[in-house]
């Protein structure tokens, strides 16, 4: 079985790796690094301690001295062996690939070869002697006769196994106790499948050092106490085995599920291969590691699988002897299986410090990222040869495999941990594509991880511990923050003020962000929220996590107005409470609207909890409030929100949206993307389908193409995005192309600057703005009703607008305005609308007529918000694009960006 630690398919080049996080990153890093340098070691040694110990330089003189000269063996060998696998690695990995496919080749062939030999076991077992004194094995290195004496022409000799128990050659001499009292018998080595070994083989025998290896079923009569075992011809253990130490020494033979992910890379498609590999990987090996001990232990005879050097059987392969059709197939593909391991872990562990180097955490292993001018790790490989070459000098595979261990448990604990916070912290841009992941295993393989650790070796684990603190209390002194993003940052909120401190650093991460939202909401007299599916709405978008603040203004003064703003406040969290938002609530008293709605967007939060996202509900009623300014506060708000480099979400006809009781059980969440915004358009359907309302809902992308656009190109390009973001939705590119403009296009632009220099020049009472209103609004909605529209129809507009005024309140009105610059209604209703504008109304209309047409029946809508103008003279104007563009639709959710990206394709 020792062989197969080096035979491992999974360290050929099959799985691939991952970037890792900031400081735990690091950790994890660091700790592959030098598992990964150390394991490379034991490949090496496999070959000089099972494959071919007859090729070796240094020889015992004496009893007693074969461990040591097998010792300096394997460091001749291993040095030599060492030097020229790093100067393949350092001619090019492609040569390692090359070599990958011949090892790989030879790994099957060994492997079909045992089990061949397995089968053939059953009727035809090999011919394989091991020969016992009682019940205890003894060594054949000493004798070749397993025998006390023979009969050679009637005349009775003694062996050479006699002469090693007694002091003399004759019968009558004075031989050993345990020699006089037992007899010497010879038994099959591998009696084969048939035998019914496996019942004998089936339990543990556990050992102390220095103990001879025993057969239990046996017969033996036990000698004299006062024996000494020194220099007898017995098979000692030379350790002292235990289940613990037993999984030390086997456990890096299965650490090949990260190898080859030190070369991701390489890969044309990492997110696809990584899981399948792996798992074939593991899955492969792992049937093959315990269908290789079963059928060991059916096969061979337990004193041979206890004999670690071979004792018995003069050091002859075991498995070789049991392959078939020869030994040489098992010599051959144990060394080219553990030369490509060790070539796979030289190629992987320089890449891993070339990588830790280059992002600059540790100052004094720079020197280590650089390399040669096509990226190959130089100065990294040497490091690593020089490291397994310490290894090689310490030689002993049993005192290096429990550090090895060791480091690799270390890290698969580090890599389980992160992989369970990044799940429970529900961390959008965490979106794994296996589909059977469930942070449970994570957390249950951490666990297993440390428990092995403290049962391995406690001494060790907490050397390993402390090592990996000190790692992590450097780089966070250092201040690392690199492209990994920071998955501690939300475990951090535990001590509050520490939390803080360290929030505040600086902004997230496009890796950890998430909307932090300001939520704008608007109360009656009463006090009362008018509009409460805004609150639905951000529980469906938060699901509990992140920051949330809910915010409101009243007009007024605080002194005056606290009591109102304490009911407010209590009427507010208590509707929280029923839309279960989690969150605070901050009420604002401000003698002007507009200046509270400041206020909250400039200091809502504390420290690094601050608001990145303000939610606020469309004014419906803005062409008819009382307040003739409330769409200018709508304006303002979104010109601060951008000054703030704050994301602003408006949805429009909120009272139409979901409660948090009701279920989407079909439907399309549609996204039209016109304008990159940093992903929000991308982020947000992900984040709401993952609430019981929206998981039923699909999503699709529009986007728009002009005339000079390639759409297919522009389709497949947009579905490779979003395949790398790990989002599934359709995508459809809609043609839209430069046609002539409308009358009704024309028409609908004069009449919005008619109302609106109208408005300005007349100073209107109350009930006749309205009226005035309402009669432009009519006019049009009788225009866009009619089959074909004129240019002539602009001439009949002052008739029908005089109708609301009589001739003695225009002469009134005349006279009350006396500057000069104002000009009559004539030249109102005579103007020709502004190109600008026109240009500006034709997009919109043209726009909306092609969303309408593809979701209509959308349960939600999501588009791009245009800016505002820079010249606050068309702030009403604005207005009256947004609602064109949103115009038929039910339930839309305008989106403008704030600046910076929001989505990354790392995990």
């Amino acid at each position: 079985m020792d062989y197969l630690e080096g035979a491992e398919i999974s360290h050929l080049p099959v799985a691939f790796p991952s970037k890792g996080g900031e400081q735990q990153g690091n950790k994890v890093h660091k700790k592959t690094f030098w598992s990964t340098s150390i394991q490379s070691l034991i490949f090496l040694q496999h070959h000089n301690t099972y494959i071919s110990p007859s090729a070796a330089i240094f020889k015992a003189e004496e009893a007693g001295e074969e461990t040591e000269a097998m010792l300096n063996n394997m460091r001749v060998y291993g040095t030599c062996i060492i030097i020229l696998m790093a100067i393949v690695v350092f001619v090019g990995v492609k040569y390692v690939n090359k070599l990958a496919l011949v090892f790989l080749a030879c790994v099957i062939l060994s492997i079909i070869a045992i089990y061949a030999g397995v089968i053939k076991t059953a009727f035809d077992p090999p011919d394989f002697p091991i020969c016992l004194l009682g019940n205890r094995t003894l060594s054949k290195r000493s004798f070749d006769v397993c025998a006390k004496f023979t009969e050679s022409n009637n005349e009775t000799k003694t062996t050479t196994l006699w002469r090693l128990f007694c002091d003399s050659s004759l019968l009558n001499a004075t031989c050993d106790d345990y020699f006089s009292l037992n007899n010497v018998t010879e038994i099959q080595g591998i009696p084969g499948i048939m035998s019914g070994v496996l019942a004998d083989n089936l339990w543990s025998a556990y050992s102390e050092k220095g103990s001879i290896v025993e057969k239990k079923d046996q017969p033996s009569v036990a000698g004299s106490e006062d024996t000494k075992m020194g220099g007898l011809p017995y098979v000692f253990t030379d350790i002292m085995t235990y289940f613990t130490m037993l999984v030390g020494i086997y456990f890096p033979s299965v650490t090949g599920i990260m190898a080859g992910s030190n070369r991701s890379g390489d890969l044309k498609d990492a997110q696809k291969s990584i899981p399948t590999g792996t798992i074939l990987a593991i899955s492969t090996t792992s049937f093959i590691y315990l269908s290789c001990i079963v059928l060991f232990g059916a096969c061979i005879e337990g004193v041979i699988l206890r004999d670690k050097f071979g004792e018995a059987v003069n050091g002859n392969l075991v498995v070789g002897t049991l392959a078939w059709p020869s030994p040489w197939v098992i010599v051959i593909g144990s060394f080219f299986s553990t030369c490509g391991a060790g070539l796979q872990s030289l190629t992987g562990a320089p890449r891993l410090l070339q990588a830790i180097a280059r992002d600059g955490i540790v100052p004094f292993i720079q020197v280590f990222g650089h390399g040669k001018a096509n990226g190959e790790p130089t100065w990294a490989l040497l490091l690593t040869a020089g490291i397994c070459e310490i290894g090689i000098l310490i030689a002993s595979l049993d005192s290096v495999a429990p550090i090895l261990s060791m480091f690799f448990l270390m890290c698969y604990m580090f890599v389980n941990l992160a992989c369970a916070v990044q799940t429970l912290l529900r961390t959008p841009n965490w979106r794994p594509r296996f589909k059977y992941y469930h942070w449970t295993l994570s957390f249950l393989g951490m666990s297993l991880c440390l428990a092995l650790m403290f049962i391995c070796s406690w001494y060790y684990a907490l050397i390993a511990m402390l090592i990996a603190g000190c790692i992590y209390k450097y780089i966070e002194y250092r201040g690392a923050e690199k492209e990994w993003g920071d998955g501690i940052r939300g475990l951090s909120l535990n001590a509050a003020r520490y939390a803080l401190l360290r929030v505040e650093d600086g902004p997230p991460h496009t890796k950890n962000w998430r909307p932090q939202l300001l939520v704008l909401l608007n109360l009656d007299s009463e006090q009362l929220v008018k509009h409460p599916r805004l609150l639905s709405f951000t529980s469906q978008l938060k699901a509990g996590k992140g920051l949330t603040i809910v915010g409101s203004v009243l007009q007024g003064i605080y002194l005056d107005k606290s009591t109102e703003a304490q009911k407010a406040e209590e009427n507010v969290k208590a509707l929280m409470g029923v839309e279960k938002t989690k969150g605070f609530c901050q009420i604002v008293v401000s003698p002007h609207f507009r200046d509270g709605i400041s206020y909250l967007i400039q200091s809502a939060g504390l420290g690094g909890m601050k608001h990145n996202t303000v939610l606020m509900a469309w004014p419906q009623s803005w062409k008819q409030t009382e307040n003739r300014f409330s769409w200018k506060n709508f304006v303002d708000t979104v010109r601060e929100t951008t000054a703030a480099q704050q994301a602003l979400l408006v949805a429009k006809n909120i009272d139409l949206f979901p409660t948090n009781q009701e279920r989407f059980t079909e439907g399309n969440i549609d996204v039209w993307w016109i304008v990159h915004d940093g992903g929000m358009l991308m982020l947000l359907p992900f984040l709401l389908r993952q609430h019981k309302v929206w998981r039923k809902c699909k999503m699709r992308i529009f986007t728009v193409a002009q005339m000079d656009d390639n759409s297919i190109q522009m389709k497949k390009d947009l579905q490779m995005f979003l395949y790398h973001l790990r989002l599934n939705a359709e995508v459809e590119v809609v043609e839209m192309f430069e046609n002539d403009i409308s009358a009704f296009t024309y028409e609908k632009t004069l009449m919005m600057e008619q109302r609106s220099q109208m408005l300005k020049q007349m100073q209107l009472s109350k009930n006749e703005r309205e009226r005035e209103a309402q009669l432009i609004h009519d006019r049009n909605t009788a225009s866009h009703s009619a089959p074909a529209v004129k240019a002539s129809v602009a001439a009949a507009v002052p008739e029908k607008v005089q109708m609301t005024w009589t001739k003695e309140k225009f002469v009134a009105e005349k006279h009350k305005n006396k500057d000069p610059n104002v000009s009559g209604f004539k030249d109102i209703f005579n103007m020709k609308p502004n190109q600008s504008n026109v240009r500006r109304m034709h997009t919109a209309v043209k726009l909306n007529g092609v969303v309408l047409n593809k979701s209509q029946h959308a349960q939600l809508v999501l588009l791009n918000m245009p800016g505002p103008p820079k010249n606050r003279k068309g702030d009403e104007n604005y207005m009256e694009f947004l609602e064109v563009l949103t115009e038929g639709l039910d339930r839309v959710l305008l989106v403008r960006g704030s600046g910076r990206e929001v989505i990354t394709i790392y995990s």
